[in-house]
């Protein structure tokens, strides 16, 4: 392939393309003297520039606009039909689906229950777990109404993928049944007939709290998740911090004072971090302290009430939640002290049932252990946010392939 010389009338014309999409894609509908406007163009080059994408399917009429006295403009936006991408979440109980067009509109979501496990799973031949996993993929996609000819689907796991050897790590069968095999991405794309990218969850809720939420502009920032299970995500210069085997942010394994380790448990038993904060041990402090509820959310959400209410029992729900704080805080230590972030963002079951009330403490804890003093703030992306940083991942690799598709070669 030829590089393009700098400056030549064919890679001008496609710098100004993609600026025009891109004004387009933020803007909305435009008429051609807006779009000459916000490019810098003049007219009759303005009016060239939509002929050529119009004319690539990429820019399509949308009417008129009404002007003065007798004046009209014809008004154009990008052709959402340019290209599809979708979304999913996967669990050990269920695959949620989302797809948009690209402008980044969603046109269906589905929610996949998944069976239990058969136990004869972990014996079949690797081709045939593949075949399970992109028949339940399938399925998810097309209960969302997937077009034919999908341009990308990014799936969140809760596991890493490591780029050495293309299988997921830090997970175990019983979460991922049918996933941990090795080369099941590359071929789970070709069963699709799609581009298939598997990411960490937490990873994706970084994602979107980086595009929609608390940490938007934020260059380093962590995002600490904790609900049944623990996770984190390192955002370091502006970029996603992965790690050699795409582990980083595996936070749940990390060694904690007073909690089991690897050596005593497995490797993937409950030990350290998780083992000290995870739901059930949260769920443990606070019963300890005389709160009654049936799950980890209800038990926060309780103790919050109780703690804030007065009363006998304000006192006790009041150092259970402080209990679980100070624990919260000791591995948010070892990492604020390492990575210095601007900021923390905090979501999961926990923090979202805990509230204003537990950040607060959790914050308090940290400024007392480490000489870093981030602000802790909860996040601020509403629904499922591995979805929609799944969506934004493959939204913005797809516009990137799209936008410049008019580049010379």
């Amino acid at each position: 392939m030829t590089q393009p010389t700098p400056g030549t009338p064919s890679l001008l014309r496609a710098i100004n393309d993609r600026a025009a999409l891109q004004a387009f894609l933020e803007r909305g509908p435009l008429t051609r003297p807006e779009i000459g406007s916000l490019t810098g163009l003049s007219k009759p080059t303005a009016s060239q520039l939509l002929t050529r994408l119009q004319e690539a399917g990429l820019v399509v009429l949308d009417g008129v606009r009404e002007g003065l006295p007798g004046r009209t403009a014809e008004v154009y936006r990008l052709n959402p039909a340019v290209a599809y991408v979708a979304a999913l979440d996967v669990t050990p109980s269920h695959i949620d689906a989302r797809v948009a067009d690209i402008t980044g509109a969603v046109t269906g979501e589905y929610r996949l229950p998944l069976a239990a496990p058969s136990g004869g799973a972990a014996g079949a031949a690797a081709e045939d777990v593949a075949e399970d996993v992109a028949g339940q993929v399938r399925a998810a996609l097309d209960g969302a109404g997937a077009p034919a000819g999908l341009r990308r689907v990014v799936i969140g796991v809760q596991g890493a993928m490591d780029p050495g050897t293309g299988r997921i790590g830090y997970a175990t069968a019983a979460e991922l049944p049918g996933w941990l095999g090795p080369g099941l991405v590359a071929r789970l794309g070709d069963r699709l007939g799609v581009p298939v990218a598997v990411e960490n969850n937490v990873n994706l809720v970084a994602q979107a709290e980086q595009v929609h939420g608390v940490a938007r502009g934020r260059q380093d920032f962590v995002l600490l998740w904790a609900g049944e299970g623990l996770g984190s995500a390192l955002v370091l210069g502006g970029r996603l911090h992965r790690g050699a085997t795409g582990g980083a942010g595996e936070i749940g394994y990390m060694p904690a004072p007073g909690a089991p380790t690897a050596r005593e448990t497995g490797r993937y038993a409950d030990h350290g971090y998780q083992a000290l904060t995870g739901g059930r041990a949260v769920l443990r402090v606070l019963r300890s302290y005389g709160v009654r509820a049936g799950t980890l959310p209800q038990a926060v959400r309780e103790a919050v009430r109780t703690a804030e209410g007065g009363g006998e029992r304000a006192a006790e729900a009041g150092a259970g939640l402080r209990d679980v704080a100070a624990r919260l805080a000791v591995g948010l230590a070892a990492v604020t002290a390492v990575v210095d972030p601007e900021i923390v963002v905090l979501t999961g079951g926990t923090f979202l049932a805990g509230g204003e009330t537990l950040r607060a403490l959790v914050e308090e804890e940290l400024h007392a252990l480490t000489i870093p003093r981030p602000p802790l703030l909860l996040s601020a992306v509403e629904g499922n946010p591995v979805l929609a940083g799944a969506l934004d991942l493959a939204l913005r690799t797809t516009r990137d392939e799209v936008f410049g598709s008019t580049l010379p070669v």
